[in-house]
């Protein structure tokens, strides 16, 4: 039996390529494409510009592996999760996070993970395998189309801080949001999209050298060595001299500033050593802070720090000019804020 190739890997030029070497007009690839990317097209069935005759051609050849949401869950808050099925039956979650005045995508990157951050449910989960760039598509793609049925808005923003690391499936992220971004798919700015990553020294220099336009966010948590060693133990082949250089790269190619995401917890990092580190690699080059509200998993040796140690941190960072923000967590009754994203949706 044949085994179908999906449409989608092909490019413009092979599509165009494929209509004339069975003698149709090349222009039928640029419809098709248009389908597929801009129009987010599930079937050839629904290709209403393209013959029936050429339908069945395409069909007999081609299939189109769009991702399915299996199931999807409401918070109180208006968030959404979705257990989001692939064409080989692994799933991933993606999150839909609708605040006043914008909506943003959350999306996965690997189905489970490739690290192992004591903290985060995810990691629990062994990495299977990467996400290919148009599931990638697919998920932002999704979460508009929910968007303007539940909000009557399209999403405004998208963060790759869903399941599994985006940096180390590195080709695979640049071309899904490449597609993203493109006039072709969402045409979303790539301003408006940021990519959080554990701390992949050699491949934040890459994007730099490669000179991307998103922005990028780390998930530091500690900026003292033995203690992130501890809590995201695959840090120790990616210490943080190597990432402190990175990021001051990744500054001085693309003039970003970086955003440093950081959890709290009691007996861990709720000290003014952790407090005076953060604050010197922060210095090290332009960033701000976003600290996080702690989600609860299934490991209690994380219990989230007292407020006025939060509150500590705060200070101590504002008397150093560095901007510092509390980020809310949403959608935790349904486990789909940061950290919670284990395919519970499945069960």
């Amino acid at each position: 039996m044949k085994v179908k190739k999906d449409i989608r890997s092909l490019n413009l030029k092979e599509l165009c390529s494929f209509f004339e070497s069975n003698n149709y007009p090349a222009f039928r690839g640029n419809q098709v494409y248009n389908w597929l990317w801009n129009k987010s097209c599930f079937s050839f069935d629904e290709m209403t510009n393209i013959s029936l005759e050429l339908r069945e051609v395409l069909k007999k050849d081609f299939v189109i592996n769009h991702i399915k949401i299996d199931k999807i869950q409401k918070s109180i808050d208006g968030t959404i999760k979705n257990a989001v099925t692939l064409f080989d039956n692994l799933l991933v979650e993606s999150v839909l996070i609708p605040v006043k005045n914008r909506t943003t995508a959350c999306i996965s990157s690997q189905v489970g993970c490739s690290l192992d951050c004591e903290f985060c449910a995810t990691s629990k989960l062994k990495r299977i395998r990467n996400l290919n760039p148009d599931e990638i598509f697919d998920q932002a793609s999704t979460i508009n189309l929910q968007s303007k049925f539940y909000y009557n808005r399209p999403i405004s923003n998208i963060v790759f801080m869903g399941m599994g690391e985006p940096l180390l499936n590195y080709i695979n992220l640049i071309e899904g949001i490449n597609k993203i971004t493109s006039k072709d798919g969402l045409g979303m700015s790539p301003k408006r999209i940021t990519v959080s990553t554990s701390g992949i020294s050699k491949l934040i220099i890459k994007m730099a050298d490669e000179n991307v336009k998103f922005n990028l966010a780390v998930s530091l948590h500690s900026a003292v060595e033995k203690t992130r060693n501890k809590i995201m133990p695959f840090t120790i082949k990616f210490p943080l001299t190597d990432l402190k250089e990175a990021i001051k790269y990744w500054y001085n190619k693309t003039q970003k500033i970086v955003t440093y995401e950081y959890i709290v917890w009691k007996g861990i990092n709720d000290d003014m050593n952790h407090i005076n580190a953060l604050v010197d690699f922060c210095k090290s080059s332009p960033s701000k802070v976003n600290i996080i509200e702690y989600n609860k998993t299934s490991n209690d040796f994380f219990i989230s720090a007292d407020d006025s140690i939060i509150n500590k941190y705060i200070e101590e960072l504002e008397s150093n000019r560095i901007p510092v923000t509390i980020r809310k967590s949403r959608g935790k009754d349904i486990d789909a804020a940061c950290g919670q994203l284990a395919n519970k949706l499945k069960q």
